[in-house]
């Protein structure tokens, strides 16, 4: 697989068992940021599905909010802000949604991100569910 967003083999489970009643669906509360998406040569870590979390995580922060993004609501951005000080000085290389019970969700890597020390940065995550 590629570096985009993908629902974590977890994510995927939870969706399935709430789908058969066995299981209620825990939402998407928080985002996760860590330096641990690149590989040897600096680029980003493919991803497979199966991470349970990131490779190196620096913090995690509560949900600003979310926005459905087609018309038929099958697609969802969720957001969250790094402060001026969360941080600092770090370079951003993955990214996580965690639901409710703790587990990881969504999971995708990226090129570095420098995070200065006096800049607030908005980020934004999409969960996709693309048809086979």
């Amino acid at each position: 697989m590629d570096n985009t967003s993908v629902i974590t083999v977890v994510g995927r489970r939870k969706l399935c068992m709430a789908h058969t009643g066995e299981a209620s669906l825990p939402p998407i509360t928080r985002m996760a940021w860590g330096d641990g998406g690149l590989d040897e040569s600096g680029q980003p870590k493919a991803t497979t599905g199966n991470e349970v979390g990131l490779y190196h995580e620096l913090l995690v922060k509560d949900i600003e909010g979310y926005e459905y993004i087609d018309d038929d609501q099958t697609s969802c951005r969720y957001t969250a802000i790094l402060e001026a000080d969360d941080l600092a000085g770090e370079e951003i290389s993955e990214m996580g949604l965690y639901d409710a019970e703790g587990d990881l969700v969504v999971y995708r890597t990226c090129m570095r991100k420098g995070k200065e020390p006096d800049i607030s940065q908005k980020y934004q995550m999409e969960e996709i569910f693309v048809p086979k």
